[in-house]
């Protein structure tokens, strides 16, 4: 250790206060870049888990070749773990609605092969032998082909072929192709289950499981390759593509960045560097304002020892050196309470990001993942921050001349113009007052840093709250789309009658509390009563778009007494109105009560006149209808069930839902797809949506995004209050011969202090000056780009008077008590002794 070195060191020891404050907010710091890095690559990890364990734990497949090739792989040192499953053949699915998917796909699983490739059971068991297969629940949903359990399929089984090609999952289906070396097949279905994540989209058969003891050694088979090193995927698949024709599983891949795949890994880094970037330059603020305050005291010390043949880079290397001191002790806690605190926000995460990411119950939980790659860029962007933070300072202290440095006339510069006040200033403030702006106006080098820190933190805070206000608005906005439904069920094809049917067996369901089914169809009106405002939210090409929503009769009922609705008007044959009027824009054109007289048409010329009474609210929450793609214009019109009759003619064809309430909708929803699983009768598309789950996502996303923001807001809080803290006391303690001079003079307590308050207004009113209108301008353009990728006109601008008066109350509350602080150490100083000290 060098004699500058030394010096650096016994500063250091000398100033502890300002030295623990400074170790602090490097901890602070280092703890928010490691929480940054450490939180990343845990989500990382959970992502590529949860992916595996939907889709699969493998990165390359085969999609046909012989058994020999699995063997080969298994000997290879780039691959991890490898599984496969026989290509039995495709057989025609009866009754198939999509042209481009019109066959079964029948695979042979091993016990090997289920430990790679999941299977997420809805109803029955697993195969126990050749005979017996397992059905993807989408041949019910999407091909509308209903196979119940326990139900024997006899089925013949080949190869696709055309033109002597011979196709693969891989290839998408072809007018004209033909099944060949077909061999007749019995089946009995045993069970259903998810979607496979290997079953490509565009892939003609739905794949269906049946069970193998062993892959004959002349089968096709599809091969399955998990390797070490994920990201040398497409090498890898390059390599053996004389194997033939492969598939890489991007589920997992786009999360390890390879070729091809690199935008959500990306979009991760590039979202963590934005956030570590704020982190510095808030740590900047406090690091290099500690060590301009450290020059600024040893500014004599430095002339002295340029003047004996100092230069400038040893001047810079010893101001480095105290900075990596410092960071050799605050880092090491910073990465450690990082991490811990990770640690501790994991098991209240873990549950709620799961929801709020849509990942559903694939039982891989949210778990620390501590990476030493992540670690090293933590603590190298931590030593930067510093090193940065220590060497600007540094070189414009050694840029001074020595007998400037000497005679310290860089530290507090005095313009005449700044010094000049008018006579109505003066007595406004008083003695005191004068006192403490001089003060603020030489001294306005040191002050910009409290400002600049105090501004910053009323920025991020403001913007952060504002943010948090529009997305708790897209929320709500998505909450009332979402309905007061757990569970919807909805046809656009089935039969009434049998709708029926399935309404009345749901009813009986485990857990469902109560249940409600509806009619929509749309049709054109007219109307010479709509009001003038409405006509254009109403009026598209002249005619009215309107949807007939049917409802239960006792529904209907409830909602006329519940607003208080005198019934005698609503019902029976002289019935004032004959239904219910709703706008879905929610326009306010029209008044609570009014009467509205429709004509409705029908394609066939068939017309209806109705009278319908508006309401502020719908009776019960609308079906998602393929007709309101352009909603802007469509009124809804409720109508009792009972009275349906009379409006058919009006329309060709009806959306019919259930509306479904339950004390445990995703078991409620389990045993609705069984029973239409079992259900040989149902010839028709269908979508059944758990709506709970739904709301459980926005709710948890919205828990997740404040929980990231208070604590992100906190932190640099923190870092800035430690810069506020750090900057007013030591500036209190450089102005200690100032003070007792003024305290020498006859200035009584009473006025000392006044003079202090009048210094924490200043500071308060500068920082307020710069932090609230750019706190507001900034929450403007969140809100206009929240909106603008909202696509929505029902987000409101609301100033946030909140955040700012808790701004506005928080920065005088900081600046108060570090006064208080920094002066009651002053107070309790001899006079004398503070005269006599030409040196800090």
């Amino acid at each position: 250790m060098n004699i500058f070195h030394k010096i650096a060191w016994q500063g250091l020891k000398k100033n502890r206060t300002r030295t623990l404050v400074t170790i602090i907010g490097v901890a602070l710091s280092a703890a928010l870049f490691t929480a940054v890095t450490t939180f990343g690559m845990t989500l990382l990890q959970y992502l590529i888990d949860n992916s595996a364990a939907k889709t699969g734990n493998w990165h390359v497949e085969f999609t046909d070749t012989a058994p020999a090739f699995m063997q080969q792989q298994e000997q290879d040192k780039e691959v991890e773990q490898v599984a496969c499953f026989e290509n039995i053949g495709y057989a025609v699915l009866d009754g198939a609605k999509s042209e481009q998917k019109p066959y079964l796909f029948v695979v042979g699983f091993t016990d090997e092969t289920q430990q790679m490739l999941p299977i997420s059971l809805i109803s029955g068991r697993l195969p126990k032998n050749d005979t017996e297969i397992l059905l993807p629940e989408h041949v019910a949903i999407e091909a509308g082909v209903q196979i119940p359990v326990g139900t024997t399929l006899t089925v013949s089984v080949g190869n696709r072929e055309k033109d002597g090609k011979r196709f693969t999952q891989h290839d998408a289906y072809t007018k004209g192709e033909t099944l060949s070396q077909t061999v007749q097949k019995q089946y009995t279905v045993v069970g259903t289950y998810e979607r496979p994540g290997y079953e490509e989209h565009e892939a003609p058969g739905y794949t269906v499981i049946t069970r193998v003891h062993a892959i004959r050694a002349d089968a096709s088979c599809s091969v399955f390759v998990q390797l070490k090193h994920p990201t040398h995927s497409n090498q890898f698949a390059e390599t053996h593509k004389h194997a033939g024709e492969y598939v890489l599983n991007e589920n997992i891949l786009r999360f390890y960045g390879t070729a091809g795949s690199q935008g959500f890994r990306m979009l991760l880094f590039a979202v963590g560097g934005i956030i570590m970037a704020i982190i510095m330059v808030g740590s900047v603020f406090l690091i290099y304002n500690s060590f301009q305050i450290s020059l600024n005291e040893r500014m004599h010390q430095i002339g002295m020892l340029m003047s004996v043949g100092a230069t400038k880079k040893q001047l810079c290397h010893s101001v480095l050196f105290e900075g990596v001191c410092i960071g050799l002790a605050g880092i090491p806690i910073g990465m450690l309470a990082g991490v811990g605190g990770i640690a501790v926000l994991l098991p209240i995460l873990s549950k709620q990001f799961a929801v709020a990411l849509a990942l559903g119950h694939s039982g891989v939980g949210l778990h620390l993942t501590v990476s030493v790659p992540a670690l090293l860029a933590a603590a190298c962007v931590s030593l930067i921050t510093i090193l940065i933070s220590a060497y600007i300072p540094a070189k414009k202290a050694a840029s001074i001349s020595v007998m400037d440095c000497l005679r310290q006339n860089n530290v507090i510069s005095i313009q005449n113009h700044l010094m000049k006040t008018s006579p109505f200033v003066q007595k406004l403030l008083g003695v005191e007052g004068m006192l403490a702006l001089k003060n603020f106006r030489r001294n306005k080098h040191r002050y910009r840093s409290v400002v600049l820190s105090l501004s910053l933190s009323v920025v991020l805070f403001v913007s952060s709250s504002s943010f948090i206000g529009v997305v708790h608005q897209i929320r709500d906005l998505n909450l009332n789309q979402v309905g007061d439904a757990d569970i919807i069920f909805q046809t656009n094809e089935l039969d009434e009658t049998k709708f029926l049917q399935i309404y009345r067996k749901i009813k009986k369901e485990p857990f469902v509390t109560d249940s409600t089914w509806q009619a929509n169809a749309v049709c054109t009106a007219s109307s010479t009563a709509i009001p003038a405002d409405a006509a254009k939210h109403t009026m598209k090409n002249g005619t009215i778009r309107v949807c007939l929503q049917f409802i239960e009769d006792d529904i209907y009922t409830d909602f006329l007494k519940k607003n208080h609705r005198d019934l005698t008007q609503y019902q029976g044959d002289h019935a004032k109105y004959s239904a219910v009027l709703c706008d879905i824009k929610k326009q306010q054109v029209f008044l609570s009560g009014q009467t509205i007289p429709f004509t409705l048409m029908g394609e066939t010329g068939k017309k209806v006149s109705i009278q319908a009474a508006m309401e502020d609210e719908y009776p019960i929450d609308t079906l998602n209808l393929s007709e309101m793609q352009d909603a802007s214009s469509i009124l809804f019109v409720t109508i009792p069930v009972s009275q349906k009759a009379k409006f058919q003619g009006l329309y060709t064809t009806q959306s019919l839902g259930i509306l479904i309430n339950s004390s445990k909708p995703s078991k409620s929803l389990s045993a609705i797809q069984e029973t239409l699983a079992r259900r040989q009768d149902i010839q028709g598309k269908y979508t059944l949506m758990n709506m709970a789950a739904a709301t459980d996502q926005f709710s948890s996303l919205t828990f997740v995004i404040n929980l990231f923001a208070y604590v992100f807001i906190g932190m640099i809080s923190l870092i800035a209050t430690a810069n506020v803290f750090n900057t007013i006391s030591t500036n209190i303690q450089l102005r200690r011969r100032e003070l007792a001079m003024l305290r020498s003079m006859g200035m009584a307590e009473r006025e000392f202090n006044r003079m202090m308050r009048f210094e924490c207004l200043f500071y308060g009113i500068q920082t307020l000056l710069f932090g609230i209108p750019i706190s507001g301008v900034l929450s403007w353009g969140i809100y206009r780009l929240m909106a603008t990728a909202e696509k929505s006109d029902q987000l409101l601008y609301h100033i946030p008077w909140q955040s700012m008066t808790v701004c506005i109350v928080g920065v005088f509350c900081i600046v108060c008590m570090t006064m208080l602080y920094a002066t009651s150490k002053i107070k309790r100083e001899n006079i004398i002794d503070a005269l006599r000290d030409d040196t800090i």
